[in-house]
């Protein structure tokens, strides 16, 4: 049993969340805390969805380093993404601005709710209406003699 235990904290604490080595650390904690919150927010170029903090990749190594290199020279947290998006786009952010070029992707969603309700209300209303089919004179009197049948029989 102990085992098991020992075998599920392992892989509950083991993964991606150390993907930050002690060597990449910076020693002050107010600069460190900064590169943290910058590289959560921008994407592992090889992964594609992990932040480059989570990621185990050699790109992503070299890009922590480089948002340590820039925050330790002086830049601000705008200025170190602003030089990330110019160096690779705007796919490095995990979370891309909103802006005319990315308007399609931001709607997107809403747009594909939309239609799709559109569509079900067009589809609903073209549906005919079930109306219950009338018995002409010679099927309801075999109807009604069939029911006094049934009830002489109980």
């Amino acid at each position: 049993m102990r085992f098991v235990l020992a075998l599920i904290a392992a892989l509950l604490f083991s993964g991606s969340a150390f993907a930050v080595q002690p060597g990449e650390v910076l020693k002050d904690p107010a600069l460190e805390r900064r590169a943290r919150e910058i590289s959560a927010g921008l994407r592992c170029l090889v992964c594609q969805n992990q932040s480059i903090d989570d990621s185990d990749a050699q790109l992503a190594k070299d890009l922590r380093l480089l948002v340590r290199e820039r925050l330790v020279a002086g830049d601000t947290d705008d200025e170190v993404e602003s030089f990330l998006v110019q160096r690779y786009g705007e796919f490095v952010l995990l979370k891309p601005t909103f802006g005319a070029h990315t308007l399609l992707l931001w709607l997107t969603p809403a747009l594909v709710l939309v239609l799709g309700g559109l569509g079900a209300y067009a589809a609903l209303r073209r549906r005919p209406n079930p109306t219950a089919p009338t018995l002409d004179e010679e099927e309801r009197e075999a109807l009604e003699r069939l029911l006094s049948q049934d009830k002489s029989a109980s």
